[in-house]
């Protein structure tokens, strides 16, 4: 079953599990994994602990600024990808990449870029995402000098 929430339905997810963190409460594993992510973002803080203004904001674009849920949403989803490692092969380029920078979190903002480009080049041209040109931006941030 695929499972597709809204924008407002992931916005209400990532304020809902810091509003939990703060307060200590017990989290669904999901649900830590997306509190680890939270922590490594305080900037983010404000925006999520007011789930009325997250959502007031939902369809707006600030020039410069990044969006906090789409942010949170890719490290997620490269977590989730290198977890099953789907596409195959995500999970070696991601840790090659992590071992050149000393950084889990580096690493992901790296693959980002490349994850982005690949649902960006898949919508544009009408096809299905390329795994195998994103697996391969992947191994070049983590080969080149």
């Amino acid at each position: 079953m695929l499972i597709q929430p809204s924008q407002a339905d992931v916005r209400r997810f990532f304020c809902g599990v810091y509003a939990k963190a703060k307060t200590a409460a017990a989290l669904e594993p999901m649900e830590i994994l997306v509190s680890q992510w939270i922590n490594e973002h305080p900037e983010y803080h404000a925006e999520l602990a007011d789930v009325d203004a997250a959502l007031a904001k939902m369809h707006q674009v600030e020039p410069g600024k990044e969006n906090p849920f789409l942010h949170l949403s890719m490290h997620l989803s490269i977590s989730e990808q290198c977890s099953i490692d789907q596409p195959r092969g995500i999970r070696q380029a991601v840790e090659l990449l992590t071992h050149k920078l000393n950084s889990l979190h580096h690493a992901h903002h790296q693959t980002m870029d490349c994850l982005g480009r690949m649902v960006h080049e898949s919508q544009r041209a009408g096809r299905m995402p390329d795994g195998a040109a994103y697996i391969d931006c992947v191994q070049r941030h983590a080969t080149k000098d």
